[in-house]
């Protein structure tokens, strides 16, 4: 069984640029507001949705392991 991730997104962040729809077409939407959604807060590891988060513009998405798990993406800072 692989990893699962939950993936949020800080709609007080999100400038609703749409690169995480284009990098990840199944794994975001965008509301009327144009404000980012996941299609779903837990999924399988996938290389579209970590392209999406390490894309976005202004790094309003965060991943990490499912379970309260290791954070995938943003990096942690050295020393935090």
């Amino acid at each position: 069984m692989g990893d699962r991730w939950q993936v949020e997104v800080d709609r007080g962040v999100c400038i609703g640029s749409g690169m995480c729809v284009s990098s990840a077409p199944g794994g975001f939407t965008l509301d009327t507001a144009r404000q980012s959604h996941p299609t779903e807060p837990e999924t399988d590891a996938n290389d579209d949705v970590l392209a999406a988060a390490e894309g976005c513009p202004v790094e309003a998405i965060s991943i990490r392991r499912s379970g309260g798990g290791a954070v995938v993406f943003p990096p942690e800072e050295p020393g935090a």
